[in-house]
């Protein structure tokens, strides 16, 4: 197998990297198309597509630590030498996918009316929520697909394959792709579904994706029962993970709502930008994973200083790289947005956040990386508590003005930009400190 412990040179970080950046953008990328075909329906439909975007958003990010926590877990027994406990803990993490994903579809079921009545306003807003439920209702049934494929993602990524994860989730977001254009407009004899076609086209590529992963870990011959103790030792890990991702979805759900109280053209103009925003940040992620993989395995092996490498070799590569799409999005700020909607209402909203987007990039290269250095470390305690201080002193202040004194977007992203720099002064402190160097498997 793989030498986990091999110098961490470019090529090496490169060859984790590259891969992981086709699975990170593959979702992204694939919701900036399902949004272009979307919005040649109207500034409705894609607001509707927004709310429904952000409540998905949500349920299937809210456990990251099936995928960040499962990374950090395997790669130190990777790295410790044994391969079958790091399979081991992607099998326990799936079936975690799969008993709280079932939860999950239940309850959003019970609860779509009136959760999407909420974040379109209360009002109706023109119709947002009679747009958006549909889609929801639907879209939900993809949660225990998402969540099975998120802790396939973990323990690859753990044993630092990155190769296979992207042929699958290629291909079911590939299958989406297909079936997105011709479930929407009816095309090629298809039903003509409009929105809610956007949401079957999701479903299916899922499912798919997730039927590839549960395989990959039939074919590793480890034992497939639930194990309880390392269920338990996933729990106490992901406690904090789901606290960490909960504080960033209290911030972009309250942005969400407070975007959609300022009209259809506001929360369209705002799930654009933040829809690109989110595939950047998961571009410069893919350098974040490579040093999940690594510093979890030179951890391991008991190797601090192969770790400390690692950890700045990374932060340098990804600030260079959000310097550098900072001056492409500068550069592209007249046609880009042009790409998602022709709706004049929406473009005219679009150049506020658009700007704080270019701003962001080369701070978020740093705490990006920084974060999957942590995260790799398995520091999901100190990473908890610098993440919700951020949101309650930096973004969620911001966003509740911007609502009572009517600042819009300006408010929302400003917002969304000192979150981004009460982080970075976090996880630059914590990297400088050095007490995430912990050796070991535990």
């Amino acid at each position: 197998m793989t030498d986990p412990i091999r110098p961490a040179t470019s090529r090496r970080i490169a060859a984790l990297a590259f891969p992981a950046l086709g699975v990170l953008a593959a979702e992204p990328l694939y919701l900036l198309f399902d949004l272009a075909v979307v919005g040649r329906l109207g500034a409705l439909s894609l607001a509707g597509l927004a709310i429904g975007a952000l409540i998905m958003s949500v349920l299937s990010s809210q456990l990251t630590f099936l995928s960040y926590g499962t990374t950090a877990r395997a790669a130190r027994f990777y790295g410790a030498g044994d391969r079958t406990a790091a399979v081991s803990e992607g099998v326990q993490a799936t079936w975690l996918a799969l008993g709280v994903g079932a939860a999950i579809v239940l309850t959003v079921q019970l609860t779509a009316e009136p959760l999407v009545s909420v974040l379109a306003g209360g009002s109706d807003q023109g119709g947002i929520a009679a747009a958006a439920l549909p889609w929801v209702r639907i879209a939900s049934f993809g949660v225990p697909a998402i969540l099975t494929a998120a802790a396939g993602n973990g323990w690859m990524r753990g044993v630092q394959d990155t190769v296979r994860p992207l042929r699958y989730v290629v291909f079911g977001f590939s299958m989406s792709a297909v079936l997105c254009p011709l479930l929407v407009y009816g095309w090629l004899g298809a039903p003509e579904l409009g929105l809610a076609g956007s949401a079957v086209a999701n479903l299916v590529g899922q499912w798919v994706a997730a039927a590839l992963f549960v395989r990959a870990l039939v074919v590793e011959k480890v034992p497939l029962r639930p194990q309880p103790p390392v269920l338990r030792a996933q729990l106490v890990m992901g406690r904090d993970l789901v606290v960490r991702t909960l504080a960033f979805q209290v911030c972009f759900v309250s942005a969400g709502a407070v975007a959609a109280r300022f009209g259809a053209a506001a929360v369209a103009a705002h799930q654009v930008v933040l829809q690109l925003w989110s595939f950047l940040a998961l571009v410069l992620d893919s350098l974040a994973i490579a040093a999940q993989s690594l510093v979890g395995a030179a951890l391991g092996a008991g190797q601090l200083q192969h770790a400390k490498t690692v950890a700045w070799r990374v932060t340098i590569f990804s600030a260079v790289a959000g310097a550098v799409l900072a001056a492409l999005c500068a550069v592209g700020a007249a046609v880009l947005p042009g790409l998602f909607t022709h709706d004049r209402s929406v473009l005219d909203q679009i150049g506020v956040p658009w700007w704080f987007l270019v701003g962001q990039l080369p701070v978020a290269g740093i705490v990006f990386a920084l974060d999957g250095v942590l995260l790799g470390a398995g520091d999901a305690r100190f990473m908890r508590t610098a993440t919700v201080i951020s949101a309650l002193a930096g973004f969620l202040p911001l966003i509740w003005l911007s609502l009572a004194f009517g600042w819009g977007l300006l408010g929302i992203w400003s917002g969304l930009s000192t979150f981004m720099l009460l982080r970075l002064l976090f996880v630059g402190w914590r990297a400088f400190s050095g007490r995430w160097l912990v050796p070991g498997t535990h």
